[in-house]
Formats: C-alpha cells, sequence, structure tokens
C-alpha cells in the first residue's frame, strides 16, 4: 500500500510540476555561477540552491525506485534520470573536477519530464534510420562533386581546389548555405561557366537534400502524433498493487465482521 501511495505521489501532476520548477531553478542557478560578478555576490547562496536541487532530484529518484522497484530500469527515460542523477552525485574533486561542468545536464531532465519535448525526442530517434540513409546519400553527393569541381577548376590556382580533399571541405562549405557566391564568384574570373555548376550543385545538394531531412523528421513527428503512445508498466502496476490492497482489506473486514 505504501509503494502504492509513493507511486501516485511522484506520477502526480503537482509533484511533477514542482520537479519541473526546481529542474528550471537549478539550470538557471547553474548558468549564474559562470557569472564572476554574481558568483561573488551570491556564492554561498547559488551553492545551497544547487545543493538543495540534487537533494530534491535524489529523494524523488529513490521515491519512485521504492514505489516501481526494478520495473523502474523498464522506462528509458528513468534510466536516463538515473544516469543524469548519478553524474551529479560522483565528487567533483580532484582528477574528476571536470565533472563540475558536467552538472548542467540536469537541465536536460526536462526532456524527460515535459511529455512535448519526449515525443519530440522520440520523433527525432526514430527517424534515425531514415536520416542515415539520407546522410549517406549526401554524402555521395558531395563526393560526386567533389570530384567534377575538382577537373573542373583545379587548374585555376584557387587552393580551395587544389586537390579531392580541399575541394570537399568547400564542397561542405557550400552545401551549409556559407559563402558559396564568393567562391563561385571568385572562380567566374577564370571559368565564365562556374556559375551552371555551383547552381545545380545547390538545388540537388542543398535545397532538396535540406527539405528531404525535414520530410523525414516531420513524418516521425506525424506519427508520434497520430499514433496513441502506450500506457507505460510502471502505472500499470501501481493501478494493480492498489486492487490487491483493496482486496485485502475486503478480506480482513470480512475475517473481523
Amino acid at each position: 500500500m505504501a509503494r502504492a501511495r509513493t507511486g501516485q505521489l511522484v506520477e502526480s501532476n503537482r509533484f511533477q510540476m514542482f520537479i519541473v520548477g526546481v529542474i528550471v531553478i537549478n539550470a538557471i542557478t547553474l548558468g549564474a555561477e559562470t557569472s564572476t560578478v554574481l558568483e561573488a555576490k551570491f556564492g554561498p547562496l547559488l551553492t545551497t540552491i544547487d545543493h538543495l536541487a540534487l537533494a530534491i532530484f535524489t529523494a524523488e529518484l529513490a521515491a519512485r525506485l521504492y514505489a516501481f522497484g526494478w520495473k523502474f530500469f523498464k522506462d528509458p527515460w528513468n534510466v536516463f534520470d538515473f544516469i543524469i542523477v548519478g553524474i551529479a552525485l560522483i565528487p567533483a574533486a580532484g582528477p574528476l573536477s571536470v565533472l563540475r561542468s558536467l552538472r548542467i545536464l540536469r537541465a536536460l531532465r526536462l526532456v524527460a519530464m515535459v511529455p512535448s519535448m519526449r515525443r519530440v525526442v522520440t520523433a527525432l530517434v526514430r527517424s534515425i534510420p531514415g536520416l542515415v540513409s539520407l546522410s549517406g546519400l549526401l554524402v555521395l553527393l558531395v563526393y560526386i562533386g567533389g570530384v567534377i569541381a575538382s577537373n573542373l577548376f583545379g587548374d585555376t590556382g584557387d587552393p580551395r581546389f587544389t586537390g579531392l580533399g580541399p575541394t570537399l571541405l568547400t564542397l561542405f562549405q557550400i552545401t551549409t548555405g556559407d559563402g558559396w557566391s564568393d567562391v563561385m564568384r571568385d572562380l567566374m574570373v577564370q571559368k565564365p561557366y562556374a556559375w551552371i555548376f555551383f547552381l545545380i550543385y545547390l538545388l540537388v545538394g542543398t535545397f532538396t537534400m535540406l527539405n528531404l531531412f525535414i520530410a523525414v523528421v516531420c513524418s516521425a513527428m506525424q506519427e508520434e502524433v497520430t499514433v496513441p503512445a502506450p500506457r507505460s508498466a510502471s502505472h500499470d502496476d501501481l493501478l494493480l498493487q492498489e486492487v490487491r490492497a483493496l482486496k485485502e482489506e475486503v478480506r480482513a473486514m470480512r475475517q473481523n465482521a
């Protein structure tokens, strides 16, 4: 019965909103600690808030473990929270002082606590296979473009096209939309028709591929919104525990009657 009540508490909307508020406040204090002015004025207060937030996160995690037992680890978001809080509990002293900067990872718990953020991350994970295929296609496109550009502009003396390596790096820069017009105009001094290659490459490599990437992510987002999420096993377990507790109470009342 105590586990069921603890589970109801940690799954309640008020408790969830409280944890979200603690996460936001903790993220703000961690950012404030990077300011020398704020650290000098409010250093002890910021440290106290940081330690208090970590204590609340640890207590919340312990309550979830108590309520759900080992089934707690069946939910990947619970595992994510466990890792984030576990990293924060590692003493950041001596050779482990670099871990102190990882405290900001606690802000990522918002992803696990806010349902809308969870849906976005889940959709991105589901779109990974499609994104990998598109990335392979983009790499092939850049390689083909690099070979063509090396043959077309290698004799201009431009260091950006002196070999396949520099050419691939230049085309990758062009794919991001960074300074492509400057590169094109520099080449047009010796190659007046260089604009044809750049326009074709930009249309295929930038606009088309970018739209395909967006289409894959949007498709995954649409599936995540239209397909209802299954009920978590932990919630069902709590309901079963409540039913069993009620049955035991009814039996006890009958025996005492």
